[in-house]
């Protein structure tokens, strides 16, 4: 996901309500620089060009790369992978979201683990924080007993916060249809594969700290990354899991360059338009401006952008 543009959301407080929702996203077309370029050079750039989720995008596009060209799967690192995806979660858990919802953030603990990510110790140092600061007890623990974290944890004090969390709600990730996005680019269909998107902003964030958990406990027993790829007659399809969503990238190889490349990263999914925050905020109401901005506020956190944003309500 690319740090370079912007996204600018706004609405309207009127009679309680939030009124004439609005997205503005602006992205840099940066896949016009693969045009005419050999497959090893776009595998070697595309990593260089993203600040956030660098080894999935590679990843992802590594994937799709072979899928055109007809040969095997890349073999990946799946604890780069899946260390990667931790952080994206750490950072919003501990940091972004207990300042959304008026919490201390617990700064000290990520920055610990943070330290600890790249050596042999990032196995013992994410166990840790997540049995002494976000959920108050050991992640399989947690697991068994139905993802129920300690109420002096983080993640019970900000579920004690979140609103319309349903507590029968699944809690599956999307699947990796990467046939079905050949087809669909290959075949000039008009509808993209349908994403998945949560019922409220409390629904988002649980399944966020659901997937954390699953990403720490695949860590530690060095399970396989999800990934994905299908490929046909010079088109290929990769696809990678992030901690934002499903990443797909697209390529179209003739006479050994790269014709067409695309990717559908979840912030351009879910910042299309304003379909997915309106869906977040249910219609609900809010007893005065200040409210109705920060429930605006965090259901773009929990779409969680990942470029630079502005949100803004106008009474």
């Amino acid at each position: 996901m690319n740090s370079v543009g912007s996204l600018a959301v706004s609405a309207r407080y009127v009679r309680g309500a939030l009124d004439g929702l609005e997205v503005r996203l602006e992205r840099p077309s940066v896949t016009r620089l693969f045009l005419g370029q050999t497959p090893e050079f776009v595998a070697r750039t595309v990593p260089c060009l993203y600040t956030l989720c660098a080894k999935a995008q590679g990843a992802a596009c590594r994937a799709a790369l072979a899928a055109a060209q007809g040969e095997q799967a890349p073999w990946e690192d799946s604890a780069i992978l899946w260390i990667e995806s931790l952080h994206e979660h750490f950072w919003r858990l501990l940091l972004d979201w207990p300042l959304a919802l008026g919490l201390p953030q617990a700064k000290e603990a990520f920055v610990t683990w943070r330290a600890a990510r790249s050596g042999a110790q990032v196995g013992p140092a994410t166990a840790a924080l997540l049995e002494n600061t976000l959920l108050g007890l050991p992640a399989a623990v947690w697991r068994e007993e139905g993802g129920s974290a300690a109420e002096h944890s983080l993640a019970g004090r900000c579920l004690a916060r979140l609103e319309h969390i349903e507590e029968s709600a699944k809690f599956d990730p999307s699947p990796l249809t990467a046939g079905d996005w050949l087809a669909y680019w290959r075949d000039g269909r008009s509808d993209a594969p349908s994403v998945g998107h949560r019922a409220s902003i409390g629904v988002a964030w649980l399944a966020r700290l659901r997937e954390a958990v699953d990403a720490a406990l695949a860590l530690e027993a060095g399970a396989p990354y999800p990934m994905a790829m299908a490929g046909d007659d010079g088109w290929g399809i990769g696809q990678a899991i992030t901690a934002r969503g499903i990443l797909t990238h697209g390529v179209r190889i003739e006479d050994g360059r790269v014709a067409a490349y695309r990717v559908w990263a979840p912030t351009d999914r879910h910042f299309a338009d304003a379909a997915c925050l309106a869906a977040l905020l249910q219609e609900r109401t809010w007893p005065d401006l200040e409210r109705a901005q920060q429930a605006l506020e965090q259901a773009v956190l929990a779409l969680d952008p990942c470029l630079p944003y502005t949100v803004k309500v106008d009474n």
